[in-house]
């Protein structure tokens, strides 16, 4: 459209080729490209690696180190044989063509599929986190000397790589807006304190923001927390979803892929939503939009896009009778995660009602931070890095309860593996929860789990009866950070 639209304004007598750069730059402003494209621009910088140097090989663009690959692809080959072996078992193909008469059938009720009450029994979990977390307590760098022995020159945590974690005063200036003087929702909107205060003020500056239409304001405002009626536009800002007819279409294209064919991870994720979602307080009145989102992504071929800079490689499968022959290759399945995927989606439920652009939320929150959780990487933010981070600055500055719970035999990580690779989603009150990712959003970051799981560790105690989801997550982050001596 902006082609179109300079193309026939170059045609008019009055544009000079001297002045054409500044014509440009006043066309796109008056027009309103400047803002969409400044922000498409926003987003990619926000996704895409930093430049690596030229002769760097593809490889090394999506895991600098060999040891890393190495484990990335020989846990990859696991889930594939899980899988071969259930297809195997089952007597069932990877994909085929549903019948007429069930396609039909799940299209009619495309809106009501929670009331399905397939026999899943024979499916299984291809893996459990600690399954995966046993893969990562065994990684080690080949060129790194480290006795299995306890010395100095040793992590005392589970995870045994030499790998550069922050610190506190590291943490304490790249989180520098969550400091004791700067407000916050999630602390300084409570009850106790008058929103004339606060709270007022910092809905009125989202307000502006949202106006103003800019990718990296919202971003930058999102640090303190987003007051709740504007949490979803800004979502949509920061991750620059617009939700245009041609996304809309796209989202139909997916779920008539859905209609059409039936895979085996389909059963899988059916599996996985009755077994989380429809059991969860929160969750279950979500159980159609997470049938429906997630089974659409495990079709989107464009989210085969991320793997350009994931450890992480698409497994390959071949059309019936043509094994090898590459011009038969299909990736199988585009996409998808086999535990608990669904606690990724299901607090998004909560924000966005149009199965489309709750889609479009989801896949870009996955394509930007979620795929880290589930693959073995070096990145600052994948979870080996935050499972580093964790035990060390637990290990730094609460060594009384690492060590107590070590000697007894309860190993930090392991009681805390599940509530980082599910983002805390299913352990933290939503309320909580949005507050937490408000900030992974701002921050474009990880990390800020790491130091959420201490703060879980540490108070669990004081929750009531062991519900965690009775904890205040934005204090005693707040408080970790900067209130602990260093």
């Amino acid at each position: 459209q902006t082609c179109m639209a300079k193309s026939v304004s170059l045609h008019k007598p009055e544009i000079k080729l001297e002045s054409l750069k500044e014509d440009i730059k006043d066309f796109l402003k008056t027009s309103g490209w400047e803002k969409k494209l400044q922000n498409a621009v926003y987003s990619e910088l926000n996704v895409f690696p930093w430049p690596c140097h030229p002769a760097a090989p593809p490889e090394h663009i999506k895991e600098p180190l060999a040891y890393m690959r190495k484990a990335q692809g020989s846990w990859e080959k696991r889930i594939l044989k899980s899988l071969n072996s259930m297809c195997t078992e089952l007597n069932i193909p990877l994909a085929q063509k549903r019948p007429a008469n069930e396609q039909k059938e799940l299209l009619n009720k495309w809106n009501e599929m929670g009331t399905d009450e397939p026999d899943l029994s024979l499916f299984r979990p291809v893996y459990a986190p600690k399954d995966f977390l046993e893969v990562l307590m065994n990684l080690r760098n080949p060129n790194y000397e480290n006795g299995e022995q306890p010395s100095f020159r040793n992590h005392l945590g589970l995870i045994q790589v030499p790998l550069k974690v922050k610190d506190i005063p590291e943490l304490k200036e790249d989180f520098s807006e969550l400091g004791l003087n700067i407000g916050q929702l999630g602390i300084d909107d409570s009850a106790q304190v008058p929103p004339e205060f606060f709270e007022n003020e910092h809905v009125r500056v989202g307000q502006k923001v949202l106006a103003e239409q800019d990718s990296a304001a919202a971003q930058q405002y999102v640090r303190q927390g987003c007051p709740t009626a504007l949490r979803a536009d800004l979502w949509a800002l920061i991750l620059n979803i617009s939700n245009q007819p041609e996304d809309i279409l796209y989202y139909e294209q997916l779920k008539s892929n859905v209609i059409q064919h039936n895979l085996l991870v389909d059963s899988l994720i059916y599996k996985d939503v009755k077994l989380t979602a429809s059991n969860d307080d929160y969750y279950f009145v979500f159980e159609d939009y997470l049938y429906q989102v997630l089974l659409c992504f495990s079709r989107d071929t464009s989210v085969l896009e991320h793997f350009t800079y994931s450890s992480a490689t698409p497994p390959k499968s071949y059309i019936q009778g043509k094994l090898g022959m590459e011009e038969y290759a299909v990736f199988y399945p585009p996409n998808v995660n086999y535990n608990s995927f669904i606690l990724s989606v299901a607090p998004l439920c909560f924000l966005y009602h149009e199965p489309s652009k709750l889609y479009q939320i989801f896949r870009e929150m996955y394509v930007r931070f979620f795929f880290r959780l589930h693959s073995i990487s070096s990145h600052p933010s994948g979870i080996v890095s935050l499972c580093l981070l964790f035990e060390t600055l637990l290990q730094t500055h609460l060594p009384q309860l690492f060590y107590h719970l070590r000697e007894i035999g309860a190993q930090p990580l392991r009681i805390s593996f599940k509530w980082m690779v599910r983002a805390f989603s299913g352990y933290l009150a939503t309320d909580q929860l949005l507050l937490l990712w408000d900030r992974i959003l701002g921050y474009n970051s990880l990390e800020i789990l790491a130091g959420n799981r201490i703060i879980f560790t540490k108070y669990a105690k004081y929750a009531v009866l062991a519900d965690l989801s009775t904890l205040k997550v934005m204090p005693l982050l707040q408080i970790f950070l900067f209130a602990t001596v260093t």
